[in-house]
């Protein structure tokens, strides 16, 4: 009986820590961290603010780990359209794509997780994420010169560059003319980049 009573508060303890990141991460897509203080986390979850504090010695480790499960998702999905069907060209055009879609379409947490003033912790967790996705980048590239798909380059350099490239063009607030522009032709701006840095050409049209 013991036993079941401990497994059912590991169960519980669990729980709470799944409500607690996931109301931090819906206040911070509606109003970045600034939006998130521990009171309004606690009232979203329901719980209280003592009760977050037992989960997280501050609201730099709750940050960090919402932003940890957010890459951690990011990377799988890098992963599977980096290693999918496809040549190297179109799975590089269809990563890059699809993360600038996701964060166009989710600006207030895209600018958090990229750019948002944070406590030290939150940028050391963005450093981490940074490599997480050039490595990912990396392995594409690798693939790509060594099939003759991409011209020889650096690859550890032109991975770093990509993902330095599409994340500060999706940092929020960007420059007035990147703001004014359809968020479609903004995607295919940066994607366009990006292919262009790599193949070192321009798409072949007609």
């Amino acid at each position: 009986m013991a036993y079941r009573r401990s497994a059912l508060m590991e169960e519980r303890l669990a729980g709470n820590r799944v409500r607690i990141t996931k109301a931090a991460r819906q206040l911070v897509a509606q109003g970045g961290f600034r939006g998130a203080s521990i009171a309004a986390v606690a009232k979203a979850a329901g719980l209280s603010t003592g009760a977050i504090y037992r989960y997280f010695p501050s609201r730099a480790a709750l940050f960090v780990e919402v932003l940890e499960e957010a890459v951690r998702r990011e990377c799988e999905l890098l992963t599977a359209i980096t290693g999918g069907a496809g040549s190297a060209e179109q799975r590089l055009c269809a990563a890059v794509e699809s993360f600038t879609r996701r964060a166009v379409e989710g600006p207030n947490l895209a600018y958090a997780f990229i750019a948002e003033p944070a406590d030290p912790q939150v940028e050391a967790a963005r450093l981490l994420a940074r490599e997480a996705f050039s490595d990912i980048f990396k392995r594409l590239l690798r693939r790509g010169v060594a099939s003759g798909e991409f011209p020889r380059q650096s690859v550890e350099v032109s991975a770093a560059c990509i993902v330095g490239a599409f994340t500060e063009a999706l940092a929020h607030p960007a420059p007035r003319a990147i703001r004014r522009m359809d968020s479609g032709k903004r995607i295919e701006a940066i994607v366009e980049f990006c292919r262009r840095a790599v193949l070192g050409r321009p798409r072949a049209t007609g």
